[in-house]
């Protein structure tokens, strides 16, 4: 198989100051919804909040990454200013408390988006892509922020529903290569990857996008994969979200063997161990093949 040349951006300007992608890094979740799939990662108060964010820090969390809108299949809707009351308060609250840490903003809505950005949000996390709001990829370009682009089909309500593909990887490569080119028309200068691990996509097709990672290097972008405690793990190994630590350990494993930038997590100390540990093995690679 030919080798594919992947040469990303190694920096990503977050909020005027550089974010290094040069060693892969860990985005810790903040749910602040009552109805995440993962329990332990929903916050309801400004203990349990503070708690939690200074653990993922300490820890080696690079981004925290606040949602206010559960994207789990067949999770309800969710007013905009539902989502507005359930995370503005608590971006104010992070900013305050750890100015030095990005904080990313998991919406799909435009004006979420900016309204996070004013209190201190400075990266966006669309898990639609920019198809649930027409105007986020305006939004993103007036914003100059990292834009986190994921690929799905349809809404949480119906996406298990839209799993039929044609040519599965092939319409996942056209769907980027689409939405790359328009952000890039309109100026937005940092785009991540995320291939969207269980949205729209059946157990079986996850893992195939797991094993092909590497053919999405052709575009030159961070990849960031999120495969945390969900069910392409708990259902396969036939236990449940809390019992899924290892399995999720070991497909980290494999993604950064294949180059992920970004792993999004539950788990920041055991996937900051992952990356540690893989990085050491590309290292002694690295150096094989120079002295060989």
């Amino acid at each position: 198989m030919k080798e594919i040349f992947f040469n990303p951006k190694k920096t990503l300007n977050v909020g005027g100051s550089l974010l290094s992608l040069h060693t892969p890094i860990v985005m810790g979740i903040l749910n602040a919804t009552p109805d995440s799939f993962f329990a332990q990662s929903r916050v309801q108060n400004e203990e349990a909040i503070l708690q939690r964010a200074q653990t993922m820090i300490a820890e080696g969390a690079a981004i925290l990454d606040l949602g206010g809108y559960s994207t789990r299949p067949n999770a309800p809707e969710v007013s905009e200013q539902e989502e507005l009351q359930r995370v503005i308060w608590v971006v104010e609250l992070l900013k305050s408390n750890f100015p030095q840490v990005p904080i990313s903003i998991d919406t799909f809505r435009a004006s979420v988006a900016q309204s996070a950005v004013a209190k201190g949000a400075t990266i966006i996390n669309d898990i639609s892509g920019g198809q649930m709001d027409d105007k986020m990829f305006e939004t993103i370009a007036q914003l100059q922020l990292p834009y986190i682009l994921t690929h799905t089909r349809g809404t949480p309500q119906n996406m298990m529903q839209l799993t039929n593909y044609e040519n599965f990887i092939k319409e996942i490569l056209d769907y980027f290569e689409i939405r790359i080119s328009r952000l890039y028309q309109l100026g937005v200068k940092d785009i991540i990857l995320d291939l969207g691990f269980g949205f729209a996509k059946t157990i079986e097709q996850n893992f195939e996008l797991l094993g092909k990672l590497e053919v999405f290097k052709m575009f030159n972008l961070p990849l960031l994969v999120g495969v945390s405690r969900k069910s392409m793990v708990y259902k396969t190994l036939n236990c449940t979200a809390d019992e899924s630590l290892n399995g999720t350990t070991v497909l980290h494993t494999a993604a950064l063997l294949q180059g992920a930038s970004i792993l999004r997590v539950h788990d920041v100390r055991e996937a900051k161990e992952a990356i540690i540990l893989c990085e050491k093995l590309n290292l002694h690679n690295r150096f094989l093949n120079v002295i060989n």
